[in-house]
């Protein structure tokens, strides 16, 4: 059974340099759990690392489609679990790191996908009715066949509302019921699941900085050359934080300092439900920053724990 880290945690806590850390002690490659990196040109918006960042570490799921190509946590667990046999294969490490909570629970839980459909024209008409009648509508009606996942999605994430309205009508089981089949079954790896934590107030004066970091590396002119490619607010990964506000500013619907204010206030708002979800999350074994913000000491811990098979940290 191989070896998995998974590293975990809300955005800007730190995980891509101790991802990194890790790599090159142990020899490992990386592969990331987060949805919006996985599309290309999108670089510093989502705080891709750069070839300076990764220090010559190979990454996968980074610029693997378009922004406007659907992508699918089906599709992620598919490629996903074919990279780590690669990786195992070649006798490195996968180290796996994102704040996607259901990127990674599909690998954790080793959720099966296979008995899902994907009904178009079903999702339109969902998409629709969430336009025309409001968030809430589409919400109480996943509450009324599934409260569970109702009570896990919020509603505002009207993709993964609509997802799980779809995989009920087709199946007549709810998406609950098929990740609670899923987790009967083991996945054929060994999962060492670390997450990252501190206090809310350096949490979110880091998210701030990193915003602001953003702008200074040319987020602007990166929406521009998204806009000159055609892309536009009708675009599936132009509708995520940090594009679709910078997309009113350049139609002048909003200021520059509202668009920054408003990126700030969204991306501290998904940190904390990015805490939610992975306090959720069985067998993370979490890493306190506050008291411990050596990443040499910090790695050297999770190599230890991985050594004698989860008895040290």
């Amino acid at each position: 059974m191989g070896k998995v880290i998974v590293i975990v945690g809300p955005t800007a806590s730190g995980k891509t340099a101790l991802s990194i850390k890790l790599a090159k002690e142990l020899e490992g490659e990386i592969i990331s759990a987060d949805s919006m990196q996985i599309y290309r040109y999108m670089d510093i918006g989502t705080a891709k690392p750069d070839e300076e960042e990764m220090s010559g570490i190979k990454h996968y799921l980074i610029d693997e489609v378009n922004p406007d190509e659907e992508f699918s946590v089906a599709r992620y667990k598919e490629l996903a679990t074919k990279y780590i046999d690669e990786i195992l294969n070649k006798g490195k490490q996968p180290i796996v790191v994102g704040g996607t909570g259901l990127y990674i629970n599909s690998l954790l839980y080793n959720i099966d996908f296979s008995e899902t459909v994907c009904d178009w024209e079903l999702r339109e008409r969902l998409k629709k009715e969430a336009e025309e009648l409001g968030n809430d509508y589409l919400h109480d009606k996943l509450k009324s066949v599934d409260p569970l996942a109702a009570g896990r999605i919020h509603k505002n994430d009207t993709k993964r509302v609509i997802r799980a309205l779809e995989v009920y009508e087709y199946s007549k089981k709810t998406i609950s019921e098929h990740q609670e089949v899923s987790r009967k079954n083991p996945s054929r790896y060994e999962f060492y699941t670390y997450g990252l934590k501190m206090g809310r107030e350096r949490l979110y004066d880091r998210i701030n900085k990193r915003v602001d970091l953003m702008f200074e590396r040319g987020l602007i002119e990166e929406v521009k050359d998204l806009i000159r490619m055609g892309y536009d607010r009708n675009t599936i990964a132009m509708q995520a934080l940090g594009y679709k506000e910078l997309l009113l500013y350049l139609k002048d619907e909003i200021t520059l300092e509202d668009a920054k204010e408003i990126i700030k206030m969204g991306s501290r708002r998904y940190a904390k439900r990015q805490i939610t979800w992975f306090k959720k999350t069985e067998g993370i074994k979490w890493i306190d920053l506050d008291s411990e913000q050596d990443i040499n000491k910090i790695a050297k811990n999770i190599e230890n724990d991985i050594a004698t098979n989860g008895n040290f940290l």
